[in-house]
């Protein structure tokens, strides 16, 4: 589009910096609905319930054989203690045949929760994959349906990091954390179990450590999770300036602006910097922390395990046993604590993910209409609009376009031309008044059918990475070749296609940047030609040509104007003298209107701007 109406935008309400880019959230913002974000999460969750649950099972039965181990290597080391006794005594022998056959039990249950452990990871990584498919794929669809509006307060960069950075942080973090969760806490509840089974006092010693844990992974989730999640915002906003700074960098150079972007950007990476290692220590204190509160019970169930055994009221190998079920008891709880922390972790994303998803879409009626395609019939009626409630931009515009004609548009910058086109196309919805195309109101139409009767060439050329070929069959995907190259011929792009290594199929890059600015301009009117849509719409469309090339380009679109409804917004008068209608619009409002000759003849604002072309040029 062009960029006269940039500045009416309404301006995004976040911080910005010098050089106007997205700033994050602020330093120590807590996540907006965390119990809601896991809520919808779980919804997400439910529709793998099968697979969920045979995860559960798996993780919950590799739990169970894991535990029962120390409880029968307790009773080996008993034996082989008891075995020992009587031989130095005389009275037996060590029994290697039982012992061995025990191991060999023992080896079994290990192996056995080996395999469960690997079944349950195989299936959790095909759950957490499939959510991080499905999200990725709604927020592709939601792209499209989203209203122009939304981008106005947000970065590319940030919209790119949540379906990349925080799909990703979600995926990794559930998979971790879900099955941590689970075999944590049924490690807590078997262990717990086991050591009941072998000695109520010891395991009241190793209980009391629980309290200590329960308020250590509360301050720390307290202290942590606002910091967890400004780095996901702050990581957004690093990608924004990395892409603008890459898109722009022709601009950056030629200004010498370079030591001000790298200076922006480090100013926001300093602040990812700084949340992402408070984040990060904050949590790090967690296992040092829960180390010492293991350790503490180690300590007292050595005290009072010395105790028991010298009164007899415990065997070497529950002595034995019992350690090792502290072990696997403090390991558990230090567990939760990495869950807490990558819960926070995938919280934050998770939520800047649902946050996108849940944003405003494009209002599309049940009943919308699609009219039978016919030459665009196109009327503004007591047009109003404004991009804020508090600053209207078109204040009272009525035009009738009838089918076949076309409609010229000029103005000076800012006059509103541009705002004009993007309520054609519906971007945006009038806020007073109708606009009616083939007489039915536009909020009525069904969007996709209502911009399908248009074919669009704007000021800013946009090419996606491929051949030449595809990007002007984007018009029309189903076009032969033949055709294609007969749009091209038609937009007088053919001659310097093939002066091109290979032609059709040379390969335009990303931003298209191998070919000049004209070059591109007339691929898209190719892409525009090869459409074949009973309206056009031309903003611009030869400003970035040479006079002799927009000369022919004039006369292709003549030839492509004939039958077809046009609205065209021009700076370059000379390129609307053929036209039926041209509206001169000013602040909003239509001063003028008239043909050509008439306007000049009038001596008005038209004949003023018309002149001044040729003033500035002398």
């Amino acid at each position: 589009m062009a960029d006269e109406t940039k500045t009416q935008i309404p301006k995004p309400t976040r911080q910005r910096g010098p050089m106007g880019r997205m700033g994050g959230m602020r330093r120590g913002e807590k996540a907006k609905d965390f119990k809601g974000t896991m809520r919808q999460l779980l919804g997400y969750i439910g529709q793998h319930k099968i697979a969920v649950f045979a995860a559960v099972a798996f993780a919950v039965c590799s739990v169970i054989f894991n535990i029962v181990g120390p409880k029968v290597l307790g009773q080996v080391t008993t034996k082989l203690f008891e075995g020992l006794v009587a031989k130095v005594n005389g009275t037996g022998d060590v029994d290697f045949v039982w012992i061995a056959k025990t191991l060999g039990f023992l080896l079994c249950l290990y192996l056995a929760s080996s395999v469960c452990s690997l079944i349950q990871g195989w299936l959790m990584t095909g759950v957490t994959q499939k959510i991080c498919y499905r999200m990725r794929k709604e927020i592709a669809a939601k792209i499209a349906v989203v209203p122009m509006s939304y981008f106005n307060g947000h970065s590319k960069g940030d919209v790119l990091s949540r379906i990349t950075n925080d799909v990703d942080t979600l995926g990794q973090s559930l998979n971790q954390s879900v099955t941590q969760l689970i075999t944590s806490v049924t490690q807590i509840i078997g262990v717990l179990v086991m050591m009941l089974s072998i000695s109520l006092p010891l395991t009241g010693v190793t209980v009391l450590t629980l309290p200590a844990a329960a308020i250590i992974l509360t301050v720390m989730i307290h202290f942590s999770q606002p910091y967890f999640r400004e780095q996901q915002q702050v990581l957004g906003a690093v990608n924004g300036i990395i892409e603008e700074d890459f898109a722009g960098q022709n601009v950056i150079q030629v200004f010498d602006r370079a030591e001000a972007s790298i200076e922006e950007f480090d100013r926001q990476n300093d602040r990812l910097f700084i949340s992402g290692w408070r984040s990060q220590f904050l949590s790090g204190l967690m296992m040092p922390l829960m180390s010492l509160v293991g350790n503490m019970g180690y300590v007292g169930v050595v005290v009072v395990g010395a105790q028991l055994a010298l009164t007899g009221n415990a065997t070497p190998g529950d002595i034995q046993s019992f350690i090792q079920y502290v072990r696997n008891f403090t390991q558990p709880v230090q567990q939760l604590g990495n869950v807490s922390n990558t819960m926070q972790s995938m919280a934050a994303a998770t939520e800047r993910v649902f946050e996108f998803l849940a944003a405003p879409e494009e209002e599309q009626k049940a009943d919308a209409q699609i009219p039978e395609k016919r030459p665009g019939h196109v009327e503004f009626d007591h047009v109003k609009f404004g991009y804020t409630p508090d600053k209207t931009i078109i204040h009272d515009f009525s035009c009738e376009a009838q089918p076949g004609q076309t409609i010229a548009i000029v103005g000076p910058t800012g006059a509103g031309k541009t705002t004009l086109i993007k309520l054609l196309q519906r971007f945006y919805d009038v806020d007073g008044g109708s606009l009616r195309v083939e007489g039915v109101d536009v909020r009525d139409w069904d969007r996709a059918a209502l911009r399908g009767e248009f074919a669009m060439v704007l000021q800013d050329t946009w090419l996606f990475n491929g051949t030449i070929r595809e990007n002007i069959r984007y018009g029309r995907p189903d076009a032969s070749d033949a055709e294609v190259e007969a749009a091209a011929r038609a937009a007088r792009c053919d001659h310097f296609i093939h002066t091109l290594a290979g032609g059709y199929d040379f390969m335009i890059n990303e931003e298209g940047t191998n070919l000049s600015q004209g070059q591109r301009q007339l691929v898209t009117i190719a892409r525009a030609i090869l459409a074949d849509r009973p309206a056009l719409i031309l903003d611009e469309a030869t400003s970035n040509v040479d006079t002799r090339t927009e000369e022919l380009i004039q006369r292709a679109m003549d030839a492509l104007m004939q039958g077809r409804t046009s609205f065209v917004i021009a700076h370059r008068l000379s390129t609307i003298r053929n036209a039926d209608v041209i509206l001169v619009i000013r602040d909003g409002d239509i001063v003028e209107k008239g043909t050509h000759d008439e306007l000049l003849a009038q001596g008005g604002f038209y004949a003023d701007l018309y002149n001044s072309q040729f003033d500035e040029a002398a």
